[in-house]
């Protein structure tokens, strides 16, 4: 048995072990894999939750539905609240501690009400040396990460969920649109829906990896490099920014591509004096 195969089976041991789950399912790369293996273990005693929000774009929710509902999951979709927290409106470094505040009460009490053993999340083990104050809010919660205690990381889920067919194996990292806001700046409604349409039209194109960065008037997007010499053609950067523009954005920037650019601002440990810290393909 390869070392892959292992990771796999003792997930699998993992999950049956935990008896019934309640899974935080996202829709991405890790909250699918892990939904798909609890169904495998668990059937109808894991129950998919996917946390619908005005941070998470229309697309992603959309998508979430139709993958739960093709492999036959139990999926439901339930409403946060974070927007009514004033430490997730202000926007500090840690604001992905009171969303997941948010997410992880609502998923635990859930779980309490309906008779589930356990919470899970999607948590890898490359995330586990990346700078999330949401893992503080697992620990605070309870919520247990499967994929970490199986020892899986981000390349290896990719792999196994290639395996199994999952649509998602190949699937850019996709934050919530809040971390396309800097840190400082207020989180609004009207902003989150702003960065929701741009992104939208841009993927409409076939951009497939991107962020529209929100500064007030101004959107920064950025792509990979292709998508980059593409989008700089004058007749297509023309009209992308015409759309922008009638969104609200008076300013439309075009960079490469780099994840985790928002969190460069702060001073995180390890960062060798410069406020970068080290990045992952889950990063804003």
């Amino acid at each position: 048995m390869d070392a892959l195969q292992g990771k796999s089976d003792r997930l699998l041991s993992l999950l049956a072990e935990m008896g019934s789950a309640v899974v935080a399912y996202s829709g991405g790369v890790d909250s699918a894999f892990l939904a798909a293996r609890a169904h495998g273990a668990l059937a109808e005693r894991a129950l998919m939750v996917t946390a619908n929000s005005p941070a998470l774009a229309p697309a992603e929710l959309a998508e979430a539905r139709t993958l739960a509902q093709a492999n036959g999951w139990r999926h439901r979709v339930i409403n946060t609240s974070e927007m009514e927290r004033p430490e997730y409106v202000a926007n500090g470094p840690r604001r992905c501690f009171f969303c997941k505040t948010e997410l992880y009460g609502h998923l635990e009490r859930l779980a309490e009400v309906e008779g589930y053993t356990w919470v899970a999340n999607g948590t890898n083990c490359d995330d586990l040396g990346d700078y999330r104050p949401g893992l503080d809010a697992a620990r605070e919660h309870r919520v247990r990460s499967p994929l970490v205690e199986a020892g899986l990381s981000k390349a290896e889920i990719r792999a196994l969920s290639q395996q199994l067919g999952l649509p998602t194996w190949d699937k850019p990292a996709q934050p919530c649109l809040s971390s396309r806001i800097p840190y400082g700046t207020p989180v609004t409604v009207e902003a989150l829906n702003k960065i929701a349409q741009a992104e939208a039209y841009l993927h409409g194109l076939g951009i497939r990896q991107l962020r529209v960065r929100h500064f007030g008037s101004k959107a920064r997007i950025e792509v990979d490099p292709p998508d980059l010499a593409r989008l700089n053609e004058p007749a297509v950067l023309a009209e992308v920014r015409r759309v922008l523009q009638a969104l609200g954005y008076t300013e439309v920037a075009l960079e490469q591509f780099r994840s985790g650019r928002l969190n460069e601002a702060l001073a995180l440990p390890g960062n060798q004096g410069q406020g970068v810290a080290a990045r992952s393909p889950g990063r804003p």
